[in-house]
């Protein structure tokens, strides 16, 4: 029965929580827009100083002395093709995020920078900064220390793959009930966190639905979508982690790239390639200084919480779901392979993905008949497909787009479910239908109730709340993780030989 408390909790809250949300989305809302709100708010210096850690950390451990450490026994190699792995975790990580704020978050930025005038050509160089921090490095280390730390324990150490885990691997677990708390925190946020995201992609479609075939914005259509969306991601559940999964993120990254290239072949060439240069000479060069603002001599709180925190804090309820995700498809590769992989190439990807969407909305702008704007301002969810109103073959792209977000959706909602079916039935590496069907329904619901809202900041709130006790948990996980790695053998070895020089 142990075994299956935190599976009956879990879905016991969860299930609450849905129909709660399903009989009353305002209250349900206004109770998660306070509770975030608050935290932004009160404790905005530590989650700021939190992510950047991550940050940090993830560095040291890719050229620190555990770089060549193997996630998983010495002999292991990977399971999956380098294609195959940065694929499945770029799908899982924020591809559809991507389609979501391309084109949305640098033309707001644009519009209201942060201590600057709007609409201008400073606004808009600030503006892809920002839109990078956001989606760039901190955001890929907090999923990399998350699945690091869930990768090592469970191939390396051989314990199950749970949040827990680490905590009772180094600390004991003299309350088990604390253990089993913190793994029930670990599928809150996850499913908190899911059911937010995938209110953005439902409502994104419904506007590409709209823009492409004139289908009326309505709950009823959002709730058509969330249905198929269910069905299929639950069949691609019960056909496994090397089919399902690693299929529609393959066919997932061929169509993303695609309409990539396209944006920037058809679109502002010259301009694009030149915002992609300056914005990773910017990002890096404004690192620093980006990751320790907070703008406490400007009235400037209400924009840092409701931008640069929900969005740090965003990643960590995305942490726990991503990381055991990750960590699943990830044994076999040196920690250093590992960091890179999940840190470096996606930011360089996404500075190219905000500055061919978001730099051929602000160039619309600045140089063409405009218009972005006001689009943007009146409904983000229909920003994209009014970028591609400006291109050739629009109606095409636009419905690639569709499919592409909907296949991103059902990746998401496929490893989501894959990933609380593990975290609750005691870290099985291959947990059952049975669990992925439970979860599956229950995840819908809660998406449901966030769709009847209508509001993405909800969904923002939604997704973020199950983050915020969740980040304690996080800095005993990593606690537990620099206290083990330092008795591995090679690295004992490597501190005697420093001693004798010495």
């Amino acid at each position: 029965m142990k075994n299956y408390l935190v599976f009956l909790v879990s879905v016991v809250l969860c299930s609450i929580i849905g129909i709660w949300g399903v009989m009353a989305p305002d209250v349900m809302a206004n109770a998660a827009l306070g509770m975030t709100g608050f935290a932004l708010k009160t404790l905005d210096w530590f989650f700021l100083i939190l992510c950047t850690g991550f940050l940090i950390l993830g560095a040291y451990m890719a050229f620190g002395p555990y770089a060549h450490i193997r996630l998983g026994k010495d002999t292991d190699r990977p399971e999956f093709s380098t294609m195959s792995w940065l694929s499945m975790l770029f799908a899982a990580g924020m591809g559809a995020g991507l389609l979501f704020w391309g084109v949305a978050e640098p033309m707001f930025h644009y519009l209201s920078p942060p201590g600057i005038e709007g609409r201008t050509p400073e606004a808009a160089r600030l503006a892809m900064i920002i839109t990078n921090l956001h989606w760039g490095l901190h955001a890929w280390s907090i999923y990399a220390v998350c699945a690091l730390v869930i990768a090592y324990f469970s191939f390396r150490k051989d314990t199950p793959s749970l949040i827990s885990s680490p905590i009772r691997a180094e600390f004991g677990c003299k309350y088990p009930m604390a253990c089993h708390t913190a793994d029930i925190i670990g599928v809150l946020a996850v499913v908190f966190g899911l059911a937010g995201s995938l209110t953005m992609g439902v409502l994104q479609v419904r506007a590409g639905l709209g823009e492409v075939f004139n289908i009326p914005a309505t709950d009823g259509v959002s709730i058509m979508i969330l249905v198929l969306m269910t069905v299929m991601f639950l069949i691609s559940a019960s056909t496994g982690l090397d089919k399902g999964i690693r299929i529609l993120s393959n066919i997932n990254i061929i169509i993303a790239i695609s309409i990539l290239m396209l944006i920037i072949l058809a679109g502002p060439t010259r301009f694009i390639m030149e915002i992609f240069i300056t914005s990773i000479g910017d990002y890096f060069s404004q690192l620093i200084n980006m990751s320790f603002k907070l703008y406490p001599y400007k009235d400037l709180s209400g924009w840092t919480s409701g931008w640069t925190l929900t969005y740090f804090i965003w990643w960590l309820a995305w942490g726990p779901f991503v990381g055991i995700f990750i960590a699943r498809i990830s044994r076999g590769r040196t920690i250093r392979q590992f960091v890179i992989g999940v840190i470096l190439i996606p930011t360089i990807f996404s500075i190219l993905w905000f500055a061919a969407f978001g730099g051929s909305a602000i160039y619309i702008e600045m140089f063409g008949g405009g218009g972005m704007a006001d689009l943007v301002l009146e409904d983000v969810s229909k920003a994209l497909f009014a970028l591609f109103t400006w291109f050739p073959l629009s109606e095409i792209i636009s419905v690639l787009a569709l499919v592409l977000i909907f296949i991103f959706l059902i990746t998401s909602a496929d490893s989501g479910t894959f990933v609380v079916s593990m975290m609750t039935s005691n870290g099985n590496l291959n947990p059952s239908t049975k669990f992925k069907l439970v979860w599956g329904i229950l995840i819908s619901i809660i998406t449901a109730g966030t769709l009847f809202t209508g509001s993405v900041t909800v969904a923002k709130a939604m997704a973020i709340a199950g983050a915020i006790p969740f980040s304690l948990i996080l800095i005993l996980q990593i606690i537990a993780l620099l206290r083990t790695i330092r008795r591995e053998p090679s690295c004992v070895t490597l501190d005697k030989k420093s001693v004798e020089l010495k």
